[in-house]
Parts: structure tokens; sequence; C-alpha cells
């Protein structure tokens, strides 16, 4: 959420707005996320968010990705959540979708495990840059997606 002031000119009859954000998010869109396996670094499809210029809605995981290959990954494989951005997200959430069925994934230093079981699997990950100060007020927020596949 930006701190926003608004000035009336009424002489005039201009109306003048201007928007600062307080922590100090940058850039028309949030920053790129990347999934690290192996020392190798695959990019993730940003979806919904709420930044700077305002918010944009898109599908869910599996129809964003739908046609897009899957990242091919070993059963129990490490998978590290990367984003190179100075501001990092206070609060975060990752989901997992196979079979129509949504499952919180355990997320520690930014890593959780593949599955065990062979299958596609779709992720959802949200992060939030919440206000310190004020309960429930978010200054951006933003969801990505990936698709793995558990050979």
């Amino acid at each position: 959420m930006k701190k926003c002031f608004l000035y009336v000119v009424a002489l005039l009859g201009l109306t003048i707005t201007g928007c600062s954000n307080s922590i100090g998010l940058s850039g028309e869109k949030p920053p790129q996320v990347f999934i690290e396996i192996e020392n190798k670094k695959f990019e993730t499809t940003l979806g919904t968010y709420c930044w700077q210029n305002g918010c944009v809605d898109t599908v869910g995981p599996v129809e964003m990705l739908e046609g897009k290959k899957p990242i091919k990954v070993k059963s129990g494989e490490k998978i590290t959540l990367v984003m190179d951005y100075e501001s990092k997200p206070n609060e975060f959430h990752v989901a997992q979708i196979s079979d129509n069925k949504e499952t919180e994934v355990m997320v520690k230093d930014n890593r959780f495990t593949a599955p065990t079981q062979r299958g596609v699997y779709y992720y959802s990950y949200g992060v939030w840059w919440m206000d310190e100060k004020e309960a429930n007020v978010s200054h951006g927020d933003a969801f990505y997606a990936f698709v793995l596949e558990v050979d």
C-alpha cells in the first residue's frame, strides 16, 4: 500500500495527487523469482500482483502454466526460492497443487523438498511486503507459479 497525499487548489480548479512508497519498493512490477535446483536457476511465472502502479489479476497457476514444459526434478530433491531484490518480503506462502488438491508446503530458509512420488506438481509462491507497524497493511504482493515433474 502506498502513502498518498491530495492537494486541492481551489482557485485554479486543480487537483494534485502523489504517492510515495514508504518501504522502498521499486520497479514497475514485482521482482523476478527463480527456483534453484543443483546450482541451476529456473524462471518462475509472475501471476497476480499489487505493486506501485496498481494491481494485475491473472488466472491460477495450473491455467497460467498450461502447455509449459515442467522442470524435471528428482524425488526428494532440495529446491531453493531465490529473489534478488533489496527489500525482501516479510510474509510468504507456498502451495502445491496436484490432482486438483492444494497442499501447504513447508519452507525453511527459502528451501523446500520436492515430492517423493512421481508426477507433475504445480506451485504457487505468494509473497507480501507487510507494514511493520500497522497490522494487515500490505505495501505490495505477488504470486509466482512454476511446475515440477518428479521422475
